[in-house]
């Protein structure tokens, strides 16, 4: 009888508080998820401390230490298929997936990211969306399709922007 648990890998690049709440809401719910792997690509980031206490390994890559994106991508596609991952969520990872890696997991990676889409796009959704005042910001979940199309969104979190005094 196969098993109902899907093992999947988190991609964080930071701090790392997406990839705890995601966790702990796993084990929460109840879920059938297994946090396989964390792949992070900064060998000092606090995510890396996270997933330690939360028993998770983890995969460190230096992008630099290869000659292009695409072989950094199939060494991370390796790892992925060692473990037998399934799915793919991108959790504060600060690069964007290519060809190589999306040609294995289309239709298996859900990134999100800090801020309603299309509107504020790149790694400084929050701050941005700050910066130009609006009343409403949020989150927004999307499947991670054709390297950039953002056309099938998950519903997304709205919330009011309160201007804070320093």
């Amino acid at each position: 009888m196969k098993s109902n648990v899907k093992n999947i890998a988190i991609f964080a690049s930071g701090e790392g508080t997406n990839f705890t709440a995601l966790c702990e809401s796993f084990k929460k719910e109840g879920l059938p998820i297994n946090v396989k792997l964390l792949v992070c690509d900064h060998r000092k980031a606090n995510v890396l401390n996270r997933a330690k206490k939360e028993g998770v390994p983890t995969f460190v890559i230096n992008f630099k230490d290869y000659p292009d994106k695409a072989a950094a991508e199939k060494v991370i596609a390796e790892k992925l298929a060692e473990n037998e991952i399934g799915f793919i969520l991108l959790a504060g990872y600060m690069r964007i997936i290519g060809p190589t890696l999306l040609a294995k997991y289309e239709g298996k990676i859900v990134n999100i990211h800090p801020a309603l889409l299309p509107k504020f796009p790149g790694r400084h959704g929050i701050e941005d969306a700050y910066q130009a005042g609006v009343s409403e910001t949020g989150v927004t979940i999307h499947w991670w399709i054709q390297a950039l199309i953002r056309e099938k969104s998950l519903p997304s979190a709205r919330c009011r922007c309160i201007k804070m005094i320093s």
